[in-house]
């Protein structure tokens, strides 16, 4: 990265129109832009009153909006890449996984919570969540079995020890993963009073850890504006 760059990221408001807002890839970019320790300016922007804000350098555009030196940047995926191929070693920490298998880990939960939670037939709500259920299992399952890694480390281990998906650090995988489920949680938990199952331990020790870490927690939204979020697409019981 260029001395003296300028990077400002342009994410949703809350309703009151000054904190974060509920848009897990406005979270996920933000965690990144935290996890590399770039300098960045922050700005949140209240779609309802103040989209002008962008009209001079991304009219129409989403958000999460990045600016690099004035040049606007408005594709969540495209921006992580970029970031990931302008801030590099030393100077700044590498976030891709190690293990391919951690990017793909977890990536059904969201659709299957959708399907699930938007459902307006009773009749298939069983079928949905155990739908839900099975990619819970599925993500616990990773997050329980131990990475080449660890056992090269320990090779008596059973089941693993790591914070996070890929290892004991944060990675892409991790961004793009938590602030979703950390709104299946919320919402299942308010709505259908039943979040994360318990016993499901490796999802349990995963959303501790990040419960520990600055760069998720600084990030995420207050509970209530998810809950208000969905308040419009769930079916009331």
């Amino acid at each position: 990265m260029a001395e003296g760059s300028k990077l400002q990221l342009f994410v949703k408001a809350s309703t009151d129109g000054e904190t974060i807002g509920h848009c897990p890839f406005c979270q996920r970019l933000f965690m990144v832009l935290l996890l590399k320790g770039v300098p960045f300016t922050l700005t949140t922007v209240d779609t309802k009153r103040s989209l002008d804000v962008l009209k001079d350098f991304a009219p129409g555009a989403q958000l999460p909006v990045l600016l690099y030196d004035g040049e606007p940047k408005t594709d969540t995926i495209k921006i992580e890449e970029f970031l990931e191929e302008t801030l590099t070693p030393p100077e700044f920490p590498t976030l891709a996984p190690m293990y391919k298998e951690s990017i793909l880990a977890g990536n059904d939960i969201f659709h299957r919570f959708s399907a699930y939670i938007k459902n307006p037939i009773p009749a298939q709500d069983e079928t949905l969540l155990h739908a839900l259920l099975k990619a819970f299992r599925k993500l616990d399952q990773y997050l329980n079995i131990p990475l080449d890694y660890e056992r090269v480390r320990d090779p008596q281990l059973v089941i693993s020890r790591r914070r996070f998906l890929d290892g004991d650090q944060m990675t892409l995988a991790d961004c793009n993963l938590l602030p979703k489920l950390n709104i299946v949680n919320v919402v299942c938990q308010h709505y259908r009073q039943a979040g994360i199952p318990r016993e499901l331990r490796g999802i349990g020790r995963y959303l501790e850890s990040s419960s520990e870490t600055k760069e998720f927690q600084y990030t995420c939204p207050n509970p209530q504006e998810i809950i208000q979020a969905y308040h419009g697409v769930v079916r009331q019981p």
